[in-house]
């Protein structure tokens, strides 16, 4: 293996740290991401489209800038207006700062836009024709003005909508399906399927993802990586795109903890127009590596990030009944990874007691409306409503059947729902929940071209907790800490364990994840065979 092969592997932090100091330029690890992404990629069903000639213009890019820095300085504007310049002695403070992600490899999920680059959505009816937008979304922008490179863009399902990246965006129509490399017949979740895929195959060391019911947490758990959903309202959706009703948001999937808080921090940008006070809160990373300086040794770590929460008392609660679906059968080994983590964050001196199943199935369902007027909102022609899938048809039927005030009923119960659950889970700071039901699942498991409805209902029970952090705004990470076979002889698979804390509790959230990672550290996902 090569030595950039080697740094590729690593993490994005490691990537930049590199890149900033010129031990190697971002040209040359876009050049061996896009070589994988070449080799790899169709094998996990990770692309829709590969963007070579932008990647490696965003290199050169990021290279230009990091040589200009370290031989002139950099001339910046002041908040009142004013001139300053920091001198090339100062360089590495100074890119740190402007490139925290100088170098890194970063594909884009199919539902976000990129000037120049065709957007299918994951839709067929969009495949042959897709929308090329005229300017890059604020995820977007704020990942490039970072450094990233964008060596591509990531499949997702149609327009997102199941937990499951099976769009047809093939030849004739044909499947392409995202796969986890633990097991290549079985899928990669979704809807960010493409991106864990890419990350998982070692493509690249983080992807952007969203996440409107599961959709960044999903996918970690079934490739064996880390998937962090913020805080309603910390990552923006602008300036381009509005919150609607307030479930989804913006995230990335990463193979670390730390990754995962360098890249929330990037993402932590108010925009003009925002509601939320609280919304430009940077300094996850900085929180993590402070709680982790009393010692360099793996022990000193550990013992300083676990004294930390000790000794701010914190309360964990265990849930692994079913929450969205009631009927959901929860495999043993999916229990087993909430309860692995339990165990672990109790030996570390913090408490864990039982938590209580926060609301019903039918008060899940009661605001289903928003999920269906969702997927009618999309601007499709009448004339071209037989091309989409089956499920998002059905979806949009059941839109059409809901009246303003159904609308309107449905915000208020998801408003109560979130109540109900900040009732329930009122004593606990996070709450440990498997992330989900089962191991990943086969390719076309869970699909249902003939019956959506069934589709539906089998999606719940595959997830049956993911949607409880879209519904209150809550932080939710999915960790892989368990690992195990489901079959006789068969290969091993990953299991993730779902930490859930308070709204704006996002700090808390990626310190106990943290404190997982270093207790209990979690192998890379398999190469994928060629």
């Amino acid at each position: 293996m090569s030595s950039i092969d080697a740094l590729l592997d690593s993490s994005a932090r490691d990537i930049a740290a590199a890149v900033r100091a010129r031990e190697v330029s971002a040209v040359e690890i876009t050049t061996a991401s896009l070589a994988r992404a070449d080799r790899l990629g169709p094998v996990v069903g990770a692309f829709v489209r590969v963007t070579p000639e932008l990647a490696l213009e965003q290199s050169r890019r990021v290279d230009e800038h990091v040589a200009t820095a370290r031989r002139d300085g950099y001339d910046s504007v002041t908040p009142d207006g004013g001139s300053l310049h920091v001198p090339a002695a100062d360089a590495d403070r100074l890119l740190a700062s402007l490139l925290p992600l100088a170098g890194v490899p970063c594909p884009i999920k199919d539902l976000n836009q990129v000037a120049g680059v065709p957007m299918s959505a994951g839709a067929a009816l969009l495949a042959a024709h897709p929308i090329v937008p005229d300017a890059d979304d604020g995820t977007v922008t704020l990942l490039r003005e970072a450094g990233t490179t964008m060596i591509g863009k990531t499949a997702t399902p149609e327009f997102g909508f199941p937990p499951y990246t099976e769009p047809r965006t093939g030849p004739d129509g044909e499947i392409v399906a995202a796969r986890t490399p633990w097991d290549l017949t079985r899928g990669a979740g979704g809807s960010s399927g493409g991106a864990a895929a890419a990350v998982a195959a070692g493509i690249a060391p983080i992807a952007h993802a969203s996440d409107g019911g599961g959709s960044v947490r999903i996918p970690a758990a079934s490739c064996g990586l880390v998937g962090f959903k913020p805080s309603r309202g910390r990552v923006s959706n602008g300036p381009l795109g509005v919150d609607g009703n307030g479930l989804a948001t913006q995230g990335v999937i990463t193979r670390s903890v730390l990754d995962a808080a360098l890249a929330l921090d990037v993402l932590c940008r108010a925009w003009p127009g925002e509601v939320v006070p609280s919304l430009d809160q940077r300094g996850l990373l900085p929180l993590l590596e402070y709680a982790e300086l009393a010692d360099p040794d793996y022990g000193g770590r550990l013992d300083a990030v676990a004294l930390g929460l000790r000794q701010r008392r914190l309360r964990l609660g265990i849930l692994t009944e079913p929450v969205v679906a009631g009927d959901a059968v929860v495999h043993p080994q999916a229990r087993a990874a909430a309860e692995r983590a339990a165990r672990v964050l109790e030996a570390l001196g913090l408490s864990v007691e039982p938590a209580a199943v926060p609301f019903t199935p039918q008060e899940w369902m009661a605001f289903m409306p928003l999920w269906s007027v969702g997927a009618l909102t999309l601007p499709v022609p009448d004339e071209a409503e037989p091309m989409l899938e089956p499920l998002t048809r059905w979806l949009r039927e059941i839109g059409r059947g809901v009246t303003g005030a159904q609308y309107a009923t449905a915000v208020a119960e998801a408003q109560r729902v979130a109540r109900a659950t900040a009732r329930a889970w009122d004593s606990f700071d996070v709450v440990i929940t498997p992330s989900l039901a089962g191991p990943p699942a086969p390719v076309g498991a869970i699909r249902n071209d003939a019956d959506p409805a069934r589709d539906f209902e089998d999606q719940k029970r595959f997830t049956p907790w993911t949607s409880i952090a879209n519904i209150c705004g809550r932080p939710s990470v999915s960790v892989p800490i368990h690992r195990a076979a489901v079959e006789d002889g068969g290969v091993e698979l990953p299991f993730g364990a779902m930490l859930t804390g308070r709204i704006g509790g996002d700090p808390t959230v990626l310190e106990l994840a943290r404190l997982l990672e270093l207790a209990d550290p979690w192998p890379a996902p398999p190469v994928p065979a060629v």
